[in-house]
């Protein structure tokens, strides 16, 4: 299993940002794929997942945020609007493989900034 997020940069507060997250190693298009993110000091969190064609977000980005995935590409997204500073952190992809293993990518850092 293999996961590569890519995606990341500086960004003004208000912009935009797509992250993806290529993923390989097991059948993408039937396992649940979820991004989280980690602040400095904080504790990794859920941002939003995908699973069984449903999608679920946290709070703080409803209506911001939106999870996405290729099934024939094998890549999840995150388009990331109206991003603010407090959106600043390392974005994880996580992929719930047989609905039983968790396998995490690298990290991509994202800093929202003037």
């Amino acid at each position: 299993v293999q996961l590569v997020e890519s995606g990341g940069g500086l960004v003004q507060p208000g912009g935009s940002l797509r992250l993806s997250c290529a993923a390989s190693g097991f059948t993408f298009s039937n396992t649940p794929m979820t991004w989280y993110r980690q602040a400095p000091g904080k504790e990794r969190d859920m941002v939003a997942t995908s699973a069984g064609g449903s999608t679920n977000y946290a709070d703080s980005v409803k209506g911001r945020f939106t999870i996405s995935r290729d099934n024939a590409k094998n890549t999840l997204y995150l388009q990331m609007n109206s991003l603010k500073p407090e959106d600043t952190a390392v974005y994880y992809c996580k992929a719930n493989v047989g609905w039983m293993y968790d396998y995490w990518g690298q990290g991509t850092q994202v800093t929202v900034s003037s």
